[in-house]
């Protein structure tokens, strides 16, 4: 995929499985081999395990701990690495679970010990471990999302109705496709020249929201004056209206007879705020408008004003 977040995300995940499940079954291998820890100087370490229950019992030497490193750092860590060679979802999940994992392990550690540098940096590994997974999940998830535009025959059958669109991840498109479809609009995309794809498109676009900026936009080539009703569908950038929809709004002001909204964001707060903003740009009072929580290409609630 072009400028895709998730394939960088997959391969930082399968070095941190591989770097902590690789460094886990050496560890394991050493403890076994010499359980008594006085190869790796770690024999003035064991009274420090009796904090811990049944300490008599499993922590006398290093044969418990061997296993325990193995089974919980070592093969699950490996096993993640593999699904995530072979693409399989899962190994992003368990990639995740086992940096959750790692910093557990890490907390028994500080229960332990007094604060040391590896048991720190190896709970910010652990961290890191999992940070990576998740956005590897949800860049996943966006990625494999997608619209079939040939789904929707019904578009275009209305001629005084139209639907306006800007879409950054397709989200938007498929909520402007379904409303065109219900009432037979026509259908029209917002297109900008300006970075709005992948990682750095997604923090040029924030740039803008954040300002409350326009963005350039392509000349609009259609003539909204001969529609009696248009529906503009934008996403929410930095909780108000998308850069490329505030520049059409602006150059569209007086050339629309009546409109409503649809609004499509992260959170399930409505964000109705840039309804206003769209009906002063275009010169309207009281437009009605929908908000859309939008998660990973999936509806999860909508409210209207």
């Amino acid at each position: 995929m072009i400028n895709s977040r998730y394939n960088p995300t997959r391969r930082a995940l399968i070095f941190w499985t591989l770097f902590i499940g690789i460094g886990a079954v050496a560890g394991s291998v050493e403890m076994l081999a010499d359980p008594t820890g006085k190869a790796m100087g770690m024999d003035a370490l064991l009274p420090f395990f009796k904090k811990l229950p049944f300490s008599d019992l499993l922590f006398k030497n290093y044969i418990f701990s061997g296993i325990a490193l193995l089974i919980v750092n070592g093969i699950t860590n490996l096993t993640a690495a593999v699904l995530l060679i072979l693409k399989r979802r899962s190994g992003i999940v368990l990639g995740t679970v086992f940096g959750i994992t790692l910093m557990l392990w890490i907390c028994i550690q500080f229960y332990m010990f007094p604060i040391n540098f590896m048991s720190t940096i190896f709970f910010i590994f652990g961290a890191i471990q999992a940070a990576t997974g998740y956005a590897a999940y949800v860049f996943e998830r966006q990625e494999s999302f997608s619209v079939n535009e040939n789904g929707y025959p019904n578009i275009g059958t209305e001629k005084q109705r139209l639907v306006v669109y800007f879409s950054r991840m397709g989200y938007v498109k498929k909520a402007a496709l379904e409303e065109a479809n219900r009432t037979g609009a026509y259908i029209y995309e917002i297109k900008t020249d300006e970075k709005t794809d992948g990682t750095l498109g997604f923090w040029w676009c924030g740039r803008y929201g954040m300002h409350a900026w326009d963005m350039l936009i392509l000349p609009i080539g259609i003539d909204l004056t001969r529609f009696d009703h248009i529906t503009i569908c934008s996403p929410i950038w930095v909780f108000g209206l998308s850069a490329p929809v505030r520049a059409f709004c602006r150059q569209s002001g007086g050339k629309i007879k009546e409109a409503d909204y649809i609004l499509v964001h992260h959170q399930k707060t409505p964000y109705f705020n840039a309804a206003k903003e769209m009906d002063m740009l275009l010169g309207l009072k009281n437009s009605p408008a929908k908000s859309i929580c939008c998660r990973r290409g999936k509806y999860l609630s909508e409210k209207h004003n």
